[in-house]
């Protein structure tokens, strides 16, 4: 049986264990265990699995107690995990072996799914079982199911191997992965195809669900094949079985023999292409007729409290997205209303500007310009919103800019289980905007400041907090956080004080400005943001490159990879082998 919560964590904390995280990316259940195992007490390190020579290079310096893999695309060398305990993340419910078992999942329309955590082992996914979850399936995308009930299912895993571990039982729960699943290959490349003349909206839109992310479904168009993604049903549209019905200028309507589909974002086939919104792709967008779609923003009222939510796919926010959603805040500020709540997506709250748009634009360092500007303006919106008290909820994930968007508000309330990333530096050194340094210093100081931006990790909701980056805590639970989120704001529009509040963030706002106009800190920002895009250094326009076409990783970076940061001469000699 598991410990409880604070009895597990206490336990944990007094048995301090090297880990060191084995994963193709640095991606969000990677960053998200870990910060869970920091917080913890553990001492964690990252190799990027790029070649076996550097995974053992990463074994021999760092001596880990454990390795986990979250994320992996191959297997792992056996004289690895024959040498030090290894457990793997795989996303499927016990039993359930092979690749692309969250795919198969949604394709097959499981009502539930899971995942288990497995001991390395020459078989795949055929080793010891350490832990296993499950959870109920909803209709969702797989990158969404992944940031949530995978991620939440993989850390709750991990973590009760860990206490078993720490309480001295450090045995798997059964010696091989067997049970009611089944072994299944790579889904093949025409189970991803659509076929708008067999298939209805509904069969077309579970494959796209499965596809999302990485490769995407095939769709042909006349001559000429895309992937697509971001999709959902178009109600009340219909027409010949493959015909473009029409645009909003971001999405497309796409007719099947049953229904329609509103495809959000799509790239052409091939090596590099750019993942964009639809209406970028799709040929011949412009002459469509024009309808309206279900929009990514959106604005109601109640109970004296204005509601802006937002949902932009993978958290990128385009020169467009940046001007509609301030256009949506200037409106609301006209309103007489207390308190104003922004809400972000369970997936991502936002991670900045559109990097996929920059790349694809003629003109990168023009792009960049304008998105950084319509960034800032956005920012300045809400900021200048001095007559009432603005809310951010954190439901989904931040990084970059995203973090700078949410310090904006007055109270930033996160929910448990969020990452943040509030740095820039990854992407070539980019100096950053958005008023952050008037924003972050204000929060947590100037030394507190310095230290965020330049250690390059990933945060929690712990360090947050104590830092001062949030305010309020709010459920783990999506669902429960958004009703938490909405009875905090309601409360507070009922505050008897809530006059002398907003009279005192006016009075701290006017103090700001008489001390240094916000018109300053965005020129001294832009300074540096301009020689990031149009100076003789090219990083940055180097790394977004690279992180938008996918390109290989040739080293793990040392604030990651601790144990290359640490070198030969600090080695431990207590790992623990098997």
């Amino acid at each position: 049986m598991a410990l409880g919560r604070a009895a597990a964590a206490y336990l944990l904390k007094q048995t301090s264990m090297r880990i060191l995280l084995l994963c193709h990316s640095f991606n969000s259940l990677s960053q998200r265990l870990h910060v869970d195992l920091r917080e913890l007490g553990h001492m964690v390190s990252v190799e990027l699995d790029i070649h076996d020579d550097l995974t053992r290079e990463a074994v021999a310096l760092f001596q880990p107690d454990l390795i986990i893999a979250p994320f992996l695309k191959r297997a792992i060398p056996a004289d690895v995990w024959q040498q030090v305990l290894t457990l793997i993340v795989h996303p499927g419910i016990r039993g359930d072996k092979g690749p692309n078992a969250l795919d198969w999942a949604i394709l097959d329309n499981e009502s539930r799914w899971g995942v288990t955590l497995i001991e390395a082992r020459a078989e795949m996914d055929a080793g010891p079982v350490w832990a296993w979850r499950e959870f109920a399936m909803r209709p969702a995308t797989k990158s969404s199911l992944y940031r949530q009930e995978v991620t939440e299912a993989a850390v709750a895993c991990v973590l009760e191997a860990l206490e078993r571990m720490a309480a001295g039982n450090a045995e798997p729960l059964a010696a091989r992965n067997d049970g009611s699943g089944v072994v299944r290959g790579a889904v093949p490349a025409a189970c991803r195809m659509l076929d708008p003349q067999k298939m209805s909206a509904e069969e077309a839109l579970t494959i796209i669900r499965a596809s999302d992310g990485d490769p995407g479904a095939g769709l042909t168009v006349g001559d000429k094949t895309y992937r697509v993604f971001n999709a959902c049903l178009a109600e009340d549209l219909s027409g010949a079985p493959g015909r473009l019905l029409g645009s909003d200028g971001r999405c497309v309507a796409v007719a099947f023999c049953e229904g329609a589909l509103w495809i959000g974002h799509a790239r052409e086939s091939g090596k590099n292409r750019l993942k964009l919104p639809a209406a970028n792709v799709f040929a011949d967008c412009a002459l469509l007729p024009k309808l309206d779609a279900p929009q990514n923003m959106t604005y109601t009222e109640a109970r004296g409290v204005g509601i802006i939510r937002f949902n932009f796919y993978n958290g990128a926010m385009s020169v467009a997205d940046c001007n509609a959603l301030r256009q949506i805040v200037a409106a609301v500020r006209q309103r007489p209303l207390k308190v104003l709540v922004l809400i972000g997506s369970a997936d991502c709250w936002s991670n900045g500007i559109h990097l996929s748009v920059i790349e694809s634009a003629n003109s990168p360092a023009d792009e960049s310009w304008s998105n950084i500007n319509a960034m800032n303006d956005l920012v300045r919106e809400i900021i200048l919103a001095q007559d009432r008290i603005v809310l951010a909820g954190l439901t989904g994930n931040a990084g970059a800019g995203g973090v700078f968007l949410s310090l904006a508000a007055d109270r930033v309330l996160m929910r448990e289980g969020v990452i943040l990333n509030p740095h820039y530096k990854d992407m070539g050194n980019l100096y950053g905007s958005e008023y952050w340094t008037y924003l972050l210093p204000m929060r947590v100081g100037e030394a507190r400041a310095r230290t965020v931006t330049q250690a390059r990790l990933p945060m929690g909701i712990e360090e947050a907090l104590r830092l001062g980056l949030a305010s309020a805590r709010l459920p783990r639970n999506p669902a429960a956080a958004d009703a938490a989120l909405l009875d905090y704001a309601f409360a507070l529009a009922q505050n008897p004080a809530i006059d002398d509040i907003i009279s005192e963030k006016a009075e701290r706002r006017n103090r700001d400005e008489a001390a240094k106009p916000l018109a300053a800190y965005r020129e001294e920002e832009l300074v540096r943001m301009k020689k990031n895009f149009y100076g003789f250094d090219p990083s940055y326009h180097v790394a977004r490159h690279n992180f938008i076409r996918k390109v290989p990783k040739s080293r793990t970076p040392v604030t990651l990879a601790i144990h290359r940061a640490m070198g030969a001469d600090n080695r431990s000699t207590g790992g623990r082998t098997r």
